[in-house]
């Protein structure tokens, strides 16, 4: 995670305290994401089953499909589908398939060990994770994009490929990606390298990315996306102009609660679905596509 240099009026003890704040968010952050990793993937297997538009994968490019964490079962489907790559987004508690049973089945399998919800792939894993995927695209290879859901981490790897392969602008790519997988949704974090990604990629001198202001990310329109507030950014960038660089509207509710807090909506959701019909006490097969 990169932490911004205080200014000339900075002293040593205030940037002390910034570091330890954004390590004691990151830590935070951590906790929540392992506590909610199994209910909510729990949730998305059953949508996926009781929902046909819920797929597990969809596929963007001709050579790229974008998707949730896979199953070792789905290994030979997306051996089937011409799949010779796979890059994992996922922390090693979240990643369901060893890259040893990727290598029996001849697929080349890049680990990018990235936080969820919040956090975003570095700049120099970003470059590692496209320049694999274009190595597999000019051998006619395909590649499998995934974190947890396919939905943040993931899509930002996939929307940077776009931008230096496609020569797509962030927001052309987004809404691409998009009208193949509806339910994709970036936080602020991961729209901001996407961005800085695009201004050195057009190598621009300053990282900034003032450029694309004016460009705001669509929210899902599944209706459960997740509602990022100022009180989120928090520790991201220590400079007074961070949260204007941020080309993505935040939400303002009027009781916003802490992060943490509102990721325990995923468990009302959960309950929530207790109310559809019957299933069998033994989880079903999933069904990736």
């Amino acid at each position: 995670m990169r932490i911004t240099e205080l200014g000339d009026g900075g002293s040593e003890e205030s940037s002390s305290r910034e570091i330890v704040r954004v390590n004691a968010k990151r830590a935070l952050v951590g906790a929540g994401a392992r506590i909610l990793f199994y209910p909510t993937l729990l949730y998305n297997v059953f949508r996926n089953k009781l929902q046909p538009e819920f797929r597990w994968w969809d596929q963007v490019d001709e050579f790229l499909l974008l998707g949730a964490v896979p199953f070792p079962k789905d290994v030979p489907r997306l051996l089937q589908l011409g799949v010779r790559g796979v890059v994992t987004l996922n922390e090693p508690y979240e990643t369901l398939v060893p890259s040893s049973l990727y290598q029996v089945h001849g697929i080349d399998h890049l680990v990018i060990p990235t936080r969820d919800y919040l956090f975003a792939p570095s700049h120099a894993d970003i470059c590692r994770a496209v320049d694999f995927i274009h190595g597999n695209t000019t051998c006619g290879r395909t590649t499998y994009v995934h974190c947890k859901a396919g939905r943040g981490r993931s899509t930002t790897i996939v929307l940077c490929y776009l931008v230096k392969y496609k020569n797509m602008t962030p927001s052309a790519a987004l809404e691409y990606v998009r009208s193949k997988r509806s339910r994709v949704l970036l936080a602020p974090s991961q729209w901001r390298a996407v961005l800085e990604y695009s201004q050195l990629k057009l190598g621009l001198e300053s990282p900034a990315i003032r450029t694309w202001t004016t460009v705001t990310p669509p929210s899902s329109p599944m209706g459960d996306e997740v509602l990022i507030t100022e009180a989120d950014l928090e520790g991201y960038d220590s400079g007074k102009d961070s949260r204007e660089d941020l080309s993505i509207s935040l939400y303002k509710p009027s009781l916003a609660k802490p992060m943490i807090a509102r990721l325990s909506c995923l468990f009302a959701a959960l309950k929530a679905s207790s109310s559809c019909p019957p299933v069998a006490s033994r989880i079903p097969e999933i069904r990736a596509c």
